[in-house]
């Protein structure tokens, strides 16, 4: 045989074992779900010789049969050329882990870990031993962030009000806030100074009071004044602060309070220097803390004078700050309040103005800005196209290199020396870590968190489409066929729509990896885009859907069905819909409008504005994309025609509701709603409520019931898809 003719052999007979080592035979189940690694936190060493990382993953509860707990750990990995160690763990416990951040010199480990109900930081040498308790705060400690010379931590805390003027240390003068409590018939706040009168339901007015505020403390009562009152699964009568600390690097320090009052600080840095604390927060003691919308950059010296706003003004938000690592440098982003935008991006000197910034031209979401050590870089991750990108831009040129590929997602990632580690999510692995130079070049997987069990599994690789709309935008579509395709045989098709209505969907999006697959195991084929409004697209597509919530997202996304049904394969008399959050609002709109579907599943959804407004935690969306509140007679018929229930009669596809009873962020209201109209019109329809779940139920909530969830979407589809006859699980 032919050297040329042997080597290209060889080459075809270790492509198609690459192939099969990565695309198996098994495929996936529902429970597969309880497999999937989340990893985080990522961080380097000033070196860049390792990283610590924390990693997520899903434990059975061994107090409570078929039961799972989520478990976060931290692990270390080294980053030298062989790679041939795996991921070391480095904590252990009940309790989990996260938050790590190295000392300057390396040799310590700073981490979260919660003790008795509250996060407490931890120092772990790594010369060898046990973690030590670093704090013991009575409100517990977060994000520790070292001092240069690594004598001193910064960290953050959050209490609420009644907590701040009732404790010595923190409130000595007994201060109560400028800003107006609104609660009504008090104008000067004179009820927030601290009674002293016993308890006695047929005392005098003081002691009434001080028996209804025991019952408040008790939790026999909730008395709400405040504008913000709905968590994700209660409503609270209180308002939140939070705190930054400074102390020393020493068990039993006594922390100081960096930035005191009645206002919020978060996201603290050192100069380099160590003199100085860049923070973010809203230190405006004037405006009731719900009714403010503004955030403001700062600088204050370690032990509490010469505070200073760098950049705030009326109407702005700005975060994300980011020092460069020379201290010359100030990352930031900002945007308008109370308005769709994306925030812009911008670097100024650190003691310049805004005179001084530099605007870097990204249309897109910006998030995890992360310099480079030499100034020359920052760093940040965007989603765009499908995937979220790893993207680098010089502050000189203002050119944005992007580093990584649209088919992927990069999650949490670091830079030093030349080296970086960076979480990727794929179709063919749902989370792994991966060393990379700084230029996200010659990557090299090193860690197996999920590979060692997905390379055994046959997974569905989705396509790539695109169609121009309406409105001349390209909207981006994705087909997968159902995972044992076989051409000539017709299938079923599961349209899945995403939330936001800012979210966006691709290959590099990883909470649906598992839905995807597992659908497509069960025979169903899937089709997923992007219409006008995702996020991901630039600021003109994401406000493409301004006052039409309904109408021209649906037509992209309807089209994106019709151009998947073209392909021939599907069977168009099993079509189904599902989607949650914005997507459940999607799906009731279009069973509203369009009759192809044979069954129709709506996830935590919004279907009555006016309502929505009420009772949702994201309430803001309602002014801020229709222009105006419930009652005002300019947008109170936009609000009404853009609201699914006013199409309900419509209605007439079998539909499954789901609802968490503690998700405030749509509101529990809004399923019951939907569920009762369908009920009295005599429609096919079944809700299911999932006790204590919130919005968060089917990313981040209880492992039964998200199995529960997504197996009574298949079982349901099956029923009116197979004419009834429910397939064996």
């Amino acid at each position: 045989m032919k050297k040329s003719s042997f080597l290209l052999l060889l080459y075809f007979c270790v492509a198609a074992f690459a192939s099969n080592a990565q695309n198996g035979e098994e495929l996936i189940k529902v429970t597969d779900l309880l497999k999937i690694k989340q990893i985080g936190n990522v961080t380097l060493t000033p070196d860049g010789s390792t990283a610590a990382f924390s990693v997520t993953s899903i434990e059975p509860e061994l107090a409570k049969e078929s039961e799972y707990k989520y478990s976060t750990q931290l692990y270390i990995a080294s980053t030298g050329s062989s790679l041939q160690e795996a991921p070391r763990q480095l904590t252990y416990g009940i309790n989990s882990a996260s938050q790590p951040a190295w000392s300057p010199d390396g040799k310590q480990l700073a981490f979260v870990r919660a003790t008795d109900g509250k996060p407490q930081i931890y120092l772990l040498s790594m010369q060898g031993g046990e973690p030590v308790q670093l704090t013991k705060f009575k409100y517990g400690a977060n994000s520790p962030v070292w001092s240069p010379d690594g004598k001193q931590l910064l960290f953050t805390s959050g209490f609420g009000l009644k907590e701040f003027l009732a404790d010595t240390l923190l409130n000595p003068n007994k201060e109560i806030p400028k800003w107006s409590y609104e609660k009504p018939g008090f104008f000067q706040n004179e009820h927030l100074n601290v009674n002293s009168a016993k308890p006695n339901a047929d005392g005098t007015l003081a002691e009434i009071r001080s028996y209804l505020d025991k019952n408040e403390k008790e939790n026999k009562a909730k008395v709400i004044n405040q504008l913000d009152f709905q968590e994700e699964a209660s409503v609270t009568g209180s308002i939140d602060l939070s705190h930054i600390f400074i102390m020393d690097a020493q068990p039993e320090a006594t922390p100081k309070d960096l930035t005191p009052g009645f206002s919020t600080s978060y996201h603290p840095s050192f100069t380099k220097d160590g003199k100085r604390i860049i923070f973010e927060g809203d230190k405006d003691d004037s405006e009731h803390p719900n009714r403010s919308q503004e955030s403001e950059i700062y600088s204050i010296n370690t032990d509490g004078s010469g505070l200073k706003q760098l950049l705030g003004k009326n109407g702005m938000a700005y975060n994300s700050a980011r020092l460069s690592y020379s201290g010359k440098w100030l990352a930031f982003q900002y945007r308008p309040t109370n308005d769709v935008r994306i925030p812009q991006l911008a670097i100024m000197p650190l003691d310049g103005s805004e005179a001084d910034m530099v605007i870097i031209p990204v249309d897109r979401n910006k998030s995890n800005l992360t310099w480079s050590e030499d100034d020359k870089y920052l760093y940040f991750t965007s989603p765009s196209n499908g995937g979220v990108i790893l993207n680098r831009v010089s502050p000189k040129s203002k050119k944005v290199e992007q580093l990584t590929s649209f088919t992927s997602g990069v999650g949490s990632f670091d830079v030093r020396k030349n080296k970086m580690v960076f979480v990727k999510t794929e179709v063919t692995n749902p989370n792994e870590l991966y060393l990379a130079d700084a230029a996200a070049k010659n990557e090299k997987r090193f860690s197996s968190f999920n590979y060692d069990w997905v390379k055994d599994k046959k997974l569905s690789l989705p396509e790539k489409k695109t169609f121009t709309n309406s409105k001349g935008q390209t909207v981006e579509y994705w087909v997968m066929k159902p995972t044992n395709y076989q051409a000539g045989t017709k299938y079923p098709l599961l349209l899945e729509i995403h939330g936001g209505p800012t979210a966006m969907w691709g290959p590099g999006e990883g909470s649906m990896w598992h839905e995807y697959q597992f659908f497509a195991s069960r025979g169903y084929g899937i089709v997923y885009s992007n219409p006008r409004g995702s996020g991901g697209y630039g600021e003109k597509f994401m406000r493409a859907n301004m006052k039409d919530w309904g109408n021209g997202p649906a037509t992209d996304i309807l089209t994106a069905l019709d151009h998947a049904v073209a392909e021939g394969w599907a069977d168009t008399a099993r079509l189904a819909v599902t989607g949650g959050s914005y997507g459940g609002y999607m799906v009731s709109w279009i069973v509203g409008h369009d009759q192809r579907f044979k069954a129709a599943c709506s996830q935590r959804g919004v279907y009555d504005l006016g309502t929505f407004f009420g009772e949702g935690n994201a309430w803001r969306l309602v002014p801020n994309y229709f222009g105006g509140y419930p009652w005002e007679e300019a947008s109170k018929p936009i609000i009404q025609s853009e609201s699914p229930l006013t199409y309900v009669q419509n209605i007439t596809t079998p539909l499954i509701i789901f609802h968490g009873e503690n998700d405030l962020r749509t509101g529990v209201i809004q399923g019951e709603m939907l569920y009762k109209s369908l009920k009295i019109l005599n429609r096919p329809v079944e809700y299911v409520r999932h006790p204590g779940a919130t919005h968060e139920i089917t990313r981040s909530g209880n492992n039964r019931q998200r199995i529960d969830q997504m197996l009574r979407t298949y079982e349901f589809f099956e029923r009116w898809l197979n004419n009834g006859e429910v397939a064996k699980l």
